[in-house]
């Protein structure tokens, strides 16, 4: 089964990173409902009934701050994000004391944005759309599937059972396939901190996870030589799955689709 698409509520007077958001955003899966102008989204927030609101309270003509507390006052729940050019502390504080969720500074990184929002919804137990069966939690990639209830990883060849951490991960990184998840969106999501200790922890869960997908296509892969960090694969050969490292930035499982 398929669940229906979150319904998201955008709200910036720029007409042109509106568009990029919204167009990634639908893209990504999501229904979106966009506005230029904040009286406008005033009333279509009175209207609608949306899973997610992100607004700049920089708007042309009218107060941002004040659509937040009007939107705070009549939903108590709905989770908001605040995109503002306004980076002080004491507008940031000045948005959470309001009600927002999240306060994002512009410029700022649409593919984060979208991390985040999936984050909130995580949180708030509405599960962002995904192509598998949410009652079973079976996902199905390449010639693998993540039991995520048994947290089990299978293949035809072997079935292996992860360890919380490595499912979790997993599970993070097939919510994203194919897009690039920053190392500190990960560090946050599955080990809830970021220092050096857990991003050490990171690369090594990473590694693990690697070489129990390499089972996929072991006679493909070439010996490492001498100070080699880098999986090779024989000449002309792409793997279906791979994890991989973005240096410096983060990490992407990249699917091939079939």
């Amino acid at each position: 089964m398929k669940l229906r698409k979150e319904k998201v509520m955008l709200v910036d007077s720029s007409d042109n990173l509106r568009h990029v958001i919204k167009d990634y955003l639908e893209i990504s899966g999501y229904d979106v409902t966009d506005y230029k102008d904040g009286a406008e989204a005033d009333n279509g927030f009175n209207k609608g009934m949306f899973d997610i609101c992100i607004i700049d309270v920089a708007l042309k003509n009218y107060d941002g701050f004040k659509l937040l507390h009007n939107m705070r006052k009549l939903d108590k729940l709905v989770p908001i994000i605040v995109l503002s050019s306004f980076a002080s502390k004491q507008y940031r504080i000045k948005g959470f004391n309001l009600g927002c969720d999240d306060y994002v500074t512009k410029p700022f990184s649409i593919e984060e944005l979208e991390l985040r929002m999936r984050a909130i919804l995580r949180r708030c137990q509405a599960t962002a759309p995904r192509e598998y069966d949410t009652d079973d939690e079976i996902i199905k990639f390449g010639n693998f599937e993540l039991n995520y209830t048994e947290m089990q990883l299978v293949h035809p060849k072997i079935i292996r059972t992860l360890t919380r951490k490595e499912c979790e991960l997993l599970k993070l990184l097939l919510d994203h396939k194919n897009k690039l998840v920053p190392r500190e969106i990960i560090l946050r999501e599955v080990w809830g901190e970021d220092d050096n200790t857990t991003s050490r922890s990171m690369d090594v869960f990473m590694t693990k996870l690697r070489s129990y997908i390499l089972v996929d296509c072991e006679d493909k892969v070439l010996p490492k030589r001498d100070g080699q960090r880098k999986v090779k694969y024989e000449d002309g050969y792409q793997p279906t799955v791979e994890i991989c490292n973005i240096h410096g930035t983060g990490f992407m499982l990249r699917v091939l689709e079939k």
